[in-house]
C-alpha cells in the first residue's frame, strides 16, 4: 500500500522526514518526507526487512526469513541522532536502525519487498501467522 506523491526527481539519499507517526492500531508507520511524498509502511514489512544483523545477517546470502510476523505491532520508535529511528516491535526485536534513505527506499519498493518475503516464506514452507 503506497500513498505517494513523490517527485520524480527525488532521490532517497536526499530526503528528510517532516512527520513520522504511528497508526492508532500500532500496525503502520506513517511518514511524510520533505519532497511531499507520504507513505504508510506496515509493521510486518518493517520487522521482516529490519536492517539488523539478526535479519540481514553479517554478509551476502545470510538474510533470514522471520516467520509468524503478520500480526506484529510497533511498540516503540526512538530517534537515533538526526539520521535514523530505532523501531521496537511487539516480539521484542529492536536492533535495527532505519535511516531516512532506507525508509524511503522501503516505501518505494514495499510491494516488491513484501512479494519477495512471501515467496521466501512459501519456499521455506512457512506461514505469516
Amino acid at each position: 500500500m503506497n500513498d505517494s506523491t513523490q517527485s520524480p526527481a527525488a532521490q532517497p539519499q536526499d530526503v528528510w522526514p517532516e512527520e513520522i507517526r504511528l497508526s492508532k492500531a500500532k500496525d503502520r508507520l506513517e511518514i511524510r518526507f520533505d519532497d511531499g511524498a507520504h507513505f504508510s509502511l506496515s509493521a510486518e514489512l518493517l520487522r521482516v526487512e529490519s536492517p539488523s544483523a539478526e535479519v540481514q545477517g553479517h554478509g551476502a546470502g545470510q538474510k533470514t526469513t522471520p516467520v509468524g510476523k503478520q500480526d506484529i505491532l510497533i511498540s516503540s520508535i526512538e530517534p537515533v541522532g538526526n539520521y535514523a529511528i530505532r523501531i521496537g516491535f511487539s516480539d521484542g526485536h529492536n536492533t535495527g536502525l532505519f535511516s531516512w534513505p532506507l525508509l524511503y527506499d522501503y516505501a518505494l519498493r514495499q510491494d516488491q519487498l513484501m512479494g519477495d518475503y512471501l515467496a521466501r516464506l512459501d519456499a521455506a514452507g512457512a506461514r505469516r501467522k
